[in-house]
This record gives structure tokens, sequence and C-alpha cells, in this order.
């Protein structure tokens, strides 16, 4: 596969992974969020499950020690992130969803510090500086203007921060199919378990949100993750990351043509914030390091 491939792959996947904020948040007119999340990981393992047992015929080593232990880890912290953000997004906008999900870009680097005593660089802390300006002024400019849901979602941005933590963990194993077919089932038993004890189920609402199920679960989960493993061997990790940071313009753009939301001038001015911070993040340490490489350069 040639590096300019690897990108499109990278785009679809920001593309599916924006537009999929839709089809979450309409879903919640037939489900509830456990319900949802429960259908959309089954339905995501189910996908998996033969890409995986194909990726273990391959592999040097067919069951990895460890594997199961990092992938139901990883799997109960997805769930957690994407219960948080399937209940916010009920009263939270698409639009404002896509871009207070791309937080947990900000917060990575801080959980990396705490978990694994890598300090983050300088240019991390202008960044959580900006993120929060563009959270106060993505609420119109006032604590009071941001819903209940807005705040869940942001809430999850820090599981999602842990998640890519767990997952970088998981990557010495290479089975990452192997790997996210574990986790959805996790996702999948917890979903379960947490709908029949606090959700009505309903045969018939399920039928009404096939679709949103079906592309979440498809589309959102088992192709996207399966993309990224993919172009991830050709694309620099810093690169692909900025590529697949679009999907929160995506999302925009999605919510503004399918439900017409509308953000503000102000609203906008947080949202370029938050890329804006999402963007510094990522780039920002190899920029640096571009930078002293050819100051040295100068100097000799």
């Amino acid at each position: 596969m040639r590096r300019i491939h690897a990108d499109l792959l990278l785009v679809l996947a920001a593309v599916v992974w924006g537009v999929a904020f839709v089809f979450q948040k309409t879903a919640m007119d037939h489900i509830g969020p456990l319900l949802f999340v429960a259908a959309r990981a089954t339905v995501a393992t189910l996908a998996l499950i033969p890409i995986a047992l194909r990726e273990g015929r391959r592999a040097p080593d067919q069951f990895p020690s460890g594997l199961v232990s990092i992938a139901a880890l990883g799997g109960g912290i997805f769930f957690l992130g994407a219960i948080a953000q399937q209940t916010g997004i009920i009263t939270a906008s698409v639009t404002n969803t896509g871009f207070l999900t791309a937080l947990y870009v900000v917060f990575t680097p801080f959980l990396v510090w705490l978990f694994m005593r890598r300090p983050p660089a300088w240019i991390v802390w202008p960044a959580v500086a900006m993120s929060f300006i563009g959270m106060w002024l993505l609420g119109g400019g006032t604590v009071s203007g941001f819903a209940r849901g807005d705040l869940l979602v942001a809430f999850s941005a820090v599981f999602w921060a842990a998640h890519v933590v767990v997952v970088a963990k998981a990557t010495r194993h290479a089975r990452p199919v192997a790997f996210s077919a574990i986790q959805f089932g996790v996702v999948a038993m917890l979903g379960w378990a947490g709908a029949i004890l606090l959700e009505p189920i309903s045969l018939t609402a399920l039928a009404a949100a096939w679709r949103e199920i079906a592309f979440v679960g498809l589309l959102s989960s088992a192709l996207t993750f399966t993309l990224l493993a993919i172009a991830m061997r050709y694309t620099p990790p810093t690169e692909a990351a900025i590529i697949v940071s679009s999907e929160t313009l995506f999302a925009a753009l999605a919510a503004y043509l399918v439900l017409g939301e509308r953000l503000s001038l102000i609203g906008w001015c947080g949202a370029g914030l938050i890329l804006g911070a999402v963007l510094l993040v990522q780039a920002g340490p190899m920029l640096l390091h571009k930078w002293r490489g050819r100051s040295a350069e100068v100097d000799h």
C-alpha cells in the first residue's frame, strides 16, 4: 500500500466517525443509551470475530499471553466512555459532541504522565488553556450555556483518553483485530447487563433503530478500527492522529446537513480553539523537534 492510500483510509475513517454522531443522536429517539451501546458492540463483535480468526492463523503467536486481560480492560474503559457519551448526546448537539469528544487528545498526555511517568511536552499546557476557553465559548460564553449532556460528553473524553493509553500498551501483542473483537465483546456483555437492569428492552424499538445500530456497529466500530490498524502501518502516528481528528469537522458538517444544527459565531470560535488545541497537542512536539533540528544545523 502506498502512503497516499493509507492517508485516504484514515480520511474515510474520520468521515465515518464524524457521521456516526448523527446516527448516535437519532438512535436515542427509539432506544436507551445502554441498549444502543450493547447492540452496536454486539454487531461489531460478530463482524470482527472472523477477521480476528484469520489474523490469528497468520500470526506467529496464536494467542499472546495477556491479550485477553488488556482487551478486557480496554472494553471496560470503552464501555464507560461510550455510556457517558451516548447519555450525553441525548441533550447535547451533534456538533458539540464532536468537538467535546476531541478533548480526549488533550487529556491523553496527562494520563500518560499519571500512569507511565512520562511528563507532557510544555506545548501541551497552552493547548489545555485553549481547550478550556474553547469549551466556554462553545457553551455561548457562559457556564450555564452547557446542557448536562455537554458535560457528560466532555467527561467521556477522559475515558477515551484512558482507552488510547490501553490501546498503546496492547500494540505489543500485534493482534489489533483480536484486541478489538474481545474488547467489543466485553462492551456488549456490560451493555446488555446494564440494559436488562435499567432500561426497557423492546424488539420493536431495536428494529426501529436498526439503521443506526448497523452503521455504528459495522462501519463506525468494526470497519474503522480495522482501517486504522492497516493504515497505521504506513502513516506515522502523529500525522495519522491529525488526519483522524478531522472527524470533528465531518460531525459538524453532517449535523448541519442532516439535522440542521447551527453554531453561533462565538460557538464556532470555541470549536476552532478546541480543534486548534487538538492539533497543537498532536503536531506541536513534532514541529518543535524539526525546528530544533534546523536551529542546530544553522549553529553548526
